[in-house]
């Protein structure tokens, strides 16, 4: 399991959000915790303690008044760690170059790929093509209907007819070089991990896998890693003590990186 750290940008501001409560209206949602650093501040904090592979997620479509403050943001985060860090959030052929030259190691994407409810294999070709798969992350964040767990997009507010399966993850593996996956219904809430999603995600385990939601206390981390078999990677979000939580940051790296 590595640590994978996050910078989730909002209407310009690095913040917290309970991920279920996000719409694109009136650019809301509500918030666990707003930052006084920016995002260039957390990527240098990153930087200095060598944790790569962080994600930096604009929350804001394209057509929001505050896109170019978030973009900005972004950009400005990107520049200080070069290589460092992903960047994902309305990510399409035309723009991914530019969220790659300011230092994204990967671009990650959803939204793209995904139309009419369906993965659209042209359009995955095309943005593996633009990139390459080394460059490439999917984000197959989730939520749960019935007993399965659907891929949402659109900021997490669309499901898909997608099903996050063995079959779903083995071939969209070809194209991506990792999988980037929220639980979106406990995102932000710090109120326990989605176990069955968990569990699913540690059983296929071909490529790396970034989980993020729900993990509110070192009880909640030794369970991911105990379901998990020590395969996915975790990010933490509201819980961590640099978005105003009580897991200590310091605490955190040490029990992540303490073998079973």
């Amino acid at each position: 399991m590595e640590f994978r750290p996050c910078i989730d940008i909002h209407n310009g501001k690095v913040k917290q959000i309970v991920g279920s409560s996000l719409q694109d209206e009136g650019d809301q949602a509500r918030e666990n915790f707003v930052a006084a650093w920016d995002a260039a501040a957390y990527a240098e904090f990153y930087k200095k303690d060598c944790l790569r592979g962080g994600h930096v997620i604009l929350l804001n479509p394209e057509t929001s008044p505050f896109y170019e403050a978030t973009r900005d943001q972004a950009l400005s985060a990107l520049s200080a760690y070069p290589g460092g860090l992903q960047a994902g959030g309305g990510i399409t052929p035309e723009n991914a170059e530019q969220f790659l030259e300011a230092g994204a190691s990967h671009v990650i994407v959803t939204s793209y790929v995904f139309r009419e409810g369906r993965v659209d294999y042209e359009r995955l070709a095309r943005m593996a093509g633009t990139v390459s798969r080394e460059h490439l992350v999917l984000d197959l964040s989730c939520r749960k209907r019935g007993d399965a767990y659907y891929v949402v997009t659109d900021r997490w507010q669309k499901f898909t007819e997608e099903r996050v399966e063995e079959k779903l993850l083995q071939h969209l593996s070809e194209f991506a070089a990792e999988f980037l996956v929220h639980a979106v219904d406990v995102e932000g809430k710090a109120n326990g991990i989605e176990r069955d999603l968990v569990k699913q995600l540690a059983e296929w385990g071909r490529i790396p896998i970034t989980y993020a939601g729900g993990v509110g206390s070192f009880e909640d981390l030794e369970e991911l890693k105990d379901l998990g078999k020590d395969r996915l990677n975790v990010t933490i979000g509201s819980a961590l003590d640099l978005f105003g939580g009580s897991m200590a940051y310091r605490e955190v790296l040490r029990a992540v990186r303490t073998k079973r």
